[in-house]
């Protein structure tokens, strides 16, 4: 695996550096009279009551089926805001602009639906649904109602990322043949073996609310606490992480949606009663060019990171502010393997007529720094509040994770497996 440390070891001399400057925009003084609701306010949904608080929005009302999680809301928000265990309590507030979803993803599409039909505004987390066919069908929704929606993939539209689409776009990096992708953890919180509170109970947790639409099942405070280790609520490692990396692929390479993919994978490190792999890597085909992904729970050696492979040059997107461009040698067709089996007096005369050049030495990495954007948000506060256009649209959130939810259907039936984008066709080969 490349890194930005092995990228940069390589150059004797000091990176040049360059500056891409994206100033954070001010808000509005009328975002302070946005009203919020938030459904799901678990580990993530925690995280977004928190950064929209800090935008200035006003959180009005938190809905979860476990208590702990809405007395952490009323701390968080000193007491300001209403709780319920119920999230049409929220969608019925009048005084509700926009809602934040952020819950497992079995329950995505029916609140989507619910919410726009109550004509909420909708930051709906990501994966946007359970399934390729409920990923369409709020798209199709969004796409008919006057509501604004975004999904919440946010590294796809990081300032890393518009650099690094600016940079393929140029040509700077030749034909692309090759993207590499990774994302690599090894530990309990990574793996989504998340701690499970001392109180958690039947009393607790409403328990039914959680299972909702999927397969009734026995309590279970573990099914609860760690729902992405379990098909019935999750797409595992392709709909957690997958989606950052293909929302991220998508925006720089300028594309759409997978056609086609191959995956494979396994439980390997977490034998823990998880039914979704804890590896998973796969192959994506693009129209002209091919993009490998993986994801390991195993070992966090190679850390994170996007590498795009042209014939002019290589680049690194390593995250933290900071891409790494390193040109490819010129080939200046001076063959010393290609001539060694020559008699000795013909191959000095190939040599000099070559003007004795010597090989090709690897050019010097530059290393390429971003300032820090906005939010992913704070630009969809900032969509809300002066029609800024939106991050990532429903169709985006839609290609996404219908991409990552393929090559889960790729892993589970053993077989390359293509798809319509549009109609949400899947089909072998």
């Amino acid at each position: 695996m490349t890194t930005r440390r092995s990228f940069l070891g390589r150059a004797a001399a000091p990176a040049v550096v360059y500056k891409f400057v994206k100033g954070a925009p001010a808000l509005h003084a009328a975002a302070a009279d946005m009203r919020f609701g938030f459904i799901g306010v678990g580990i993530r949904g925690m995280f977004l009551l928190e950064e929209f608080q800090k935008i200035g929005v006003k959180p009005v009302i938190a809905a979860d089926v476990y208590d702990g999680h809405l007395t952490r809301a009323k701390e968080v928000t000193k007491d300001a805001i209403a709780t319920t265990r119920d999230y049409r309590a929220v969608l019925d507030r009048k005084d509700i602009d926009a809602v934040v979803i952020a819950t497992p993803d079995h329950w995505h599409k029916q609140m989507m639906l619910d919410a726009l039909a109550a004509g909420k505004h909708v930051y709906l987390e990501k994966p946007m649904a359970w399934s390729i066919e409920q990923c369409l069908e709020i798209a199709r929704a969004v796409e008919s109602s006057k509501q604004k929606v975004q999904i919440g993939s946010g590294a796809g539209n990081s300032p890393e990322s518009e650099k690094a689409r600016e940079i393929v776009a140029s040509g700077a990096l030749g034909q692309v043949n090759h993207v590499r992708l990774e994302n690599n953890r090894n530990n309990l919180e990574g793996a989504w073996v998340y701690a499970v509170p001392p109180d958690a109970s039947p009393r607790t947790i409403d328990w039914q609310r959680f299972v909702g639409p999927s397969p009734q099942r026995d309590f279970d405070a573990n099914v609860f606490f760690r729902w992405r280790c379990w098909w019935e609520y999750s797409g595992g490692v392709a709909t957690d992480l997958y989606v950052h990396m293909l929302t991220q692929l998508h925006q720089v390479m300028n594309v759409e949606a997978a056609r086609s993919v191959v995956a494979q994978g396994g439980i390997y490190r977490w034998k823990d009663g998880r039914t979704v792999p804890d590896f998973m890597s796969s192959l994506y085909e693009y129209p002209g060019f091919l993009a490998s992904l993986s994801v390991n729970l195993g070992n966090a050696q190679a850390g994170r990171s996007m590498t795009v492979y042209g014939s002019k040059g290589t680049l690194l997107v390593g995250g933290r502010n900071t891409l790494v461009h390193t040109e490819e040698a010129v080939d200046r067709d001076v063959q010393r393997y290609g001539t060694n089996a020559w008699p000795a007096a013909m191959r000095q005369a190939y040599f000099a007529a070559k003007g004795n050049a010597a090989r090709p030495v690897l050019a010097k990495p530059k290393e390429i720094v971003v300032t820090s954007g906005p939010s992913h948000q704070a630009a969809f506060v900032q969509s809300l509040v002066d029609g800024k256009p939106l991050r990532e649209t429903a169709w985006e959130g839609h290609c996404a994770a219908g991409s990552a939810h393929l090559a889960n259907v790729a892993y589970r039936a053993g077989r390359r497996m293509s798809w319509d984008a549009k109609t949400g066709e899947i089909k072998e080969g």
